[in-house]
C-alpha cells in the first residue's frame, strides 16, 4: 500500500503523520489500516520548519495545514466531532462508534434540538426524580427543610407554634360569649314556643276534664280548691277556649295555660253568680299559652262567655284601659274605677301585662252581663255565631 508522507521530517526523526501510527489520507481506494485518533490541532513543528499536506501547494503554513485537520463544529451540540473518513470497508463501524462515543460523553442525544427535550423528558418520566415547587430539582433549601430536626430546633419551632396567653384568652371569651349566646337562643326557644306548646297541653287537658266531670256529675257546682278549675272562658272573636282556675299563682295556673280568678286575698272579686260584683280575671299576654295576647283587639260590643257548670254567662265588651301601673288595684273594685261604671253592676274585668313581652304595665278590658242563662236552654247565640 503506497501512503503519502510529508516531504520532511521534525527534529525528532519523525515525521508527524508516522508518530501517530498511520497516514492521514490514503490513495483512491485504499482503506486506513487503523481509525484516525481525534487531534485537537496539528503536531507543532519547530520554529522555521513548515510541512506541506499532500496535495497542498509547497506555500501552505502550518497553521493552514493544522486548521485543515481540525473538525468542524456542531452548532447543536457544541462539541467536536471526528471528521468523516474516505469512503472504505470499515467506514460505517467508526462512525458508529464515534457517535456512540459522542453521545454517552456529552449525555446528548442525536437528532437535534426537539429530539434531545424529547429524550429529556423521557428520562425524567422514567427515572421519577425529585422535583421542587416548579417542577425542577429540590433546591439546597427544600433538602435542608427535609432533614430531621435537632431538639434545640424541635424545641424553639414548638414554643413558637405555642398560643400566647392574649390568643388563649381572646379563645376563651370568645367561647364564653358563643356559649352565653346559645344558652339565651335555647331559652328563647324554651319561653317563646315550649312554654307555649306545654301550656297549651295542660290546659285543653284540664277544660276536658272539667266537662267530662260536670256530664258525669262528679263534681258539685260550686266547689273546687285553688288551683282548680271551675269553669271555661270563651271569647269567639280571638277564638280563645281556657279553662278558669281559682287564683292567680304563676306557678298553680297562669304557667299552665289557664285563666286565673281574682279570689284571695285583698283582692278577691265575685263569682259570676254573684248578684252584683266584679268578676275579675288575669292571665298571660305572652309565653305560656299566652290566652290574653290579643285581647287589645276587642271593641265595644264583642261577647265575652263564662260557662260554668249550670250556667252560661254572657258578657258584652264596654270599655278598655290601654296602660296603667300594675299597683293601680281599683281596676277590680266593685265599681271599677276607669271602667265608666257608676253604679253596682254584674261586670267581668281582664287584666294582662303591656307591652308585648314585658310585665311593665297592665291593660284591662271591662264588660258588662247582658245574659244568663241556664244549661239546659242550650248555647247562648255568641256561641252559636
Amino acid at each position: 500500500m503506497t501512503a503519502l508522507r510529508p516531504e520532511r521530517e521534525d527534529l525528532y526523526g519523525e515525521t508527524p503523520y508516522e508518530s501517530y501510527g498511520s497516514a492521514p489520507y490514503a490513495a483512491a481506494g485504499d482503506a486506513p489500516t487503523a481509525p484516525m485518533p481525534l487531534m485537537a490541532s496539528a503536531p507543532q513543528p519547530h520554529q522555521g520548519q513548515t510541512y506541506r499536506a499532500p496535495g497542498m501547494p509547497p506555500t501552505a503554513s502550518v497553521d493552514e495545514q493544522a486548521t485543515t485537520l481540525l473538525p468542524p463544529i456542531d452548532d447543536e451540540t457544541v462539541a467536536l466531532r471526528i471528521p468523516d473518513p474516505p469512503p472504505g470497508p470499515q467506514n460505517g463501524s467508526l462512525r458508529a462508534s464515534a457517535a456512540s462515543s459522542a453521545s454517552s460523553t456529552t449525555g446528548t442525544t442525536p437528532g437535534g434540538r426537539a429530539a434531545r427535550r424529547k429524550a429529556a423528558k423521557r428520562r425524567g418520566g422514567r427515572h421519577g426524580g425529585s422535583r421542587g415547587p416548579a417542577g425542577g430539582p429540590d433546591t439546597p433549601s427544600q433538602s435542608a427543610s427535609q432533614r430531621p430536626l435537632s431538639r434545640v430546633e424541635a424545641r424553639r419551632q414548638a414554643r413558637l407554634r405555642k398560643p400566647s396567653p392574649a390568643v388563649v384568652a381572646s379563645r376563651a371569651i370568645g367561647e364564653v360569649f358563643i356559649t352565653t349566646g346559645v344558652l339565651m337562643l335555647l331559652f328563647v326557644t324554651y319561653q317563646l314556643w315550649w312554654t307555649n306548646v306545654r301550656a297549651h297541653a295542660q290546659a285543653g287537658s284540664e277544660a276536658h276534664q272539667l266537662q267530662d266531670d260536670w256530664a258525669s256529675g262528679r263534681r258539685a257546682p260550686g266547689v273546687f280548691e285553688p288551683g282548680q278549675g271551675f269553669a271555661i272562658l270563651d271569647i269567639p272573636k280571638l277564638d280563645v277556649v281556657a279553662p278558669i282556675a281559682e287564683g292567680v299563682s304563676n306557678k298553680k295556673v297562669l304557667d299552665k295555660g289557664m285563666v286565673g280568678h281574682y279570689g284571695e286575698g285583698a283582692l278577691k272579686t265575685a263569682m259570676p253568680d254573684a248578684k252584683t260584683g266584679n268578676f275579675g280575671l288575669a292571665a298571660h299576654r305572652n309565653t305560656h299559652g299566652e290566652p290574653f295576647r290579643y285581647i287589645n283587639r276587642l271593641a265595644a260590643g264583642d261577647a265575652i262567655v263564662v260557662e260554668t257548670q249550670d250556667t252560661y254567662f254572657v258578657y258584652k265588651v264596654t270599655s278598655m284601659l290601654p296602660v296603667t301601673p300594675p299597683s293601680n288595684t281599683s281596676v277590680l273594685n266593685p265599681i271599677p274605677r276607669g271602667s265608666g261604671f257608676t253604679e253596682p253592676g254584674r261586670y267581668i274585668t281582664l287584666t294582662t301585662c303591656t307591652p308585648e313581652f314585658t310585665s311593665k304595665y297592665r291593660l284591662i278590658v271591662w264588660g258588662k252581663m247582658v245574659e244568663e242563662r241556664p244549661r239546659s236552654k242550650g248555647k247562648p247565640d255568641a256561641l252559636i255565631e
